[in-house]
């Protein structure tokens, strides 16, 4: 008895101490493969349901761009649009071409000038629109937010209807205007040097309520114990708009900036609804061109190729603005 006592013991002791010997598996959590159905079901039940999204994304949106960027390298034209598998491979000969192509070069010029003068004007003017109508307005501060912002959910046909009576060098408004003093009004859109400088007023009317929107929830997200504090230091305004404000909104201004940029390089209404692209194309940008080139005068690959050169200039000039504001947004 004695003896078979210490010997189970013995047996017993290591296990309890676990010192010695592989430790027992853990039991099965109770309803766990009933969790995993549970799991594979909502997941199946989420790829159901974003089915329909995936399927016009795939043929309205992946396979065009996919199309496009193999169409770049061919000599695809009105031949191949019910034939397009005859279409010759011809490498980067529409790359090539477009940078001999002195029409291509003055679109792209006109593009640059286009961005370089309307992002500015359009940040600012936002900006300033914005500090006023939050700070700055207290009566009819609603009234004026829907009217900066009314022109941006206008429709461009309608925009231009406008802008074109306003431009309009002999009955226009701002004819009437000039005819009150003696003078006689420009023809803005008639003339190489002031119709894009017509067209980028007009975007930056069209624009900047979009710009407000995002600069009032920007400022409106400061907290008002900083500008408190400011003001207790003795800051004045300007000072606290510079130095407080300002960095506060850099990744507003990031992201205004991007979305701005994007949308001035892909200017096509307002040159296409106005002024054709004309006087002498100095109003034509890349997007205009493009839309030439595979429309009217049936060049689809190289009006392809155009627009993959677009996208990575868009791509590079997005990539440079995330990295030069990048640092001051953390």
């Amino acid at each position: 008895m004695g003896t078979s006592t210490t010997t189970t013991e013995k047996a017993a002791g290591p296990a309890k101490a676990g010192a010695v010997g592989p430790s027992p598996a853990p039991a099965p959590a109770p309803g766990g493969g009933r969790r995993k159905r549970t799991l594979g079901m909502q997941n199946a039940a989420g790829w159901l349901f974003s089915t329909p999204f995936l399927v016009l994304f795939a043929v309205f949106m992946a396979f065009p761009i996919l199309a496009t960027l193999a169409m770049s390298f061919t000599d695809f034209g009105l031949r191949n649009v019910t034939r397009p598998w005859e279409a010759e491979f011809i490498g980067f000969e529409n790359y090539v071409e477009l940078f001999g192509d002195e029409k291509f070069l003055t679109s792209l010029f006109n593009t640059g000038y286009f961005v370089v003068v309307g992002v500015p004007l359009t940040i600012g003017i936002g900006l300033v629109v914005a500090v006023l109508l939050n700070n700055g307005i207290d009566r009819a501060r609603t009234f004026f937010r829907v009217g900066f912002y009314a022109p941006v959910v206008t429709t461009i046909v309608a925009v231009a209807v406008v802008w074109r009576f306003v431009l309009d060098p002999s009955d226009g408004l701002i004819a009437g205007l000039f005819s009150e003093v003696g003078w006689t009004a420009p023809d803005f859109l008639g003339s190489e040097t002031l119709a894009m400088p017509s067209l980028i007023v007009m975007a930056v009317w069209r624009n900047v309520g979009t710009v407000m929107v995002l600069f009032i929830a920007g400022l409106q997200a400061i907290p008002a114990e900083v500008r408190e504090a400011a003001k207790l230091d003795g800051a004045s305004v300007w000072h606290e708009f510079r130095s407080i404000t300002i960095p506060l909104l850099r990744p507003t201004v990031l992201y205004a900036t991007v979305i701005t940029t994007i949308g001035y390089l892909n200017v096509f209404e307002e040159p296409f609804v106005m002024t054709q692209g004309g006087p002498s194309d100095s109003t034509l940008t890349v997007s205009l061109n493009m839309y030439r080139e595979g429309f009217n005068f049936f060049h689809m690959g190289y009006a392809s190729a155009m627009a993959y050169v677009l996208f990575v200039v868009i791509m590079g000039i997005t990539v440079l603005q995330l990295r030069l504001l990048k640092d001051n947004t953390k």
